[in-house]
């Protein structure tokens, strides 16, 4: 798990150097045929990691539970790619964008709070813990911390392609 948390900070690092350099009007800015701004992937990155940790929270609530070696196995890498489309389900579609500090802040309160709960409850509880993901399927605990990192990977990719697209590289 610690190469988990590893790979968590770092990618979180180059995605805030890659917003860091950005204006309020490029952070809010679309690129057009309404795809999101850089402030609407990162509010969407901080909604999707706000879900997870309250979904984990139910999860832990629960029973420790072992999936299957199949389930166990399922590789959440895949989330990194941007060959697959995927539709954000509505519930972490950004919208009502606050300004550019609030919502870093927002991600990264939102980190910390991910990284709390797994100092809390550990990578034994975790990998007996199921999250339901909407496309993954059931997944672990420890899994669903690495799907984080990897969808935040994917963003990081969609962030420096809006950027190229604002001409603002």
């Amino acid at each position: 798990m610690p190469n988990i948390l590893k790979r968590l900070d770092a990618s979180h690092a180059r995605l805030l150097e890659s917003v860091s350099p950005l204006d309020e009007e490029i952070f809010r800015k679309s690129p057009g045929d309404g795809a999101w701004s850089v402030g609407e992937i990162v509010l969407h990155l901080s909604l999707v990691e706000e879900r997870v940790i309250k979904e984990l929270e139910l999860a832990l609530q629960k029973p420790p539970r072992q999936l299957g070696l199949l389930r166990r196995l399922v590789p959440t890498s895949i989330v990194a790619s941007r060959l697959i489309k995927v539709k954000s389900p509505n519930a972490v579609a950004p919208s009502k964008l606050g300004d550019k500090q609030e919502t870093v802040k927002a991600l990264n309160d939102a980190r910390s709070k991910l990284k709390s709960l797994y100092d809390k409850h550990g990578e034994a509880r975790l990998a007996q813990t199921v999250f339901k993901h909407p496309f993954l399927g059931e997944i672990t605990g420890v899994a669903t911390i690495s799907f984080v990192g990897y969808h935040e990977q994917r963003h990081y990719k969609q962030i420096c392609e809006v950027i190229k697209k604002l001409n603002y590289a």
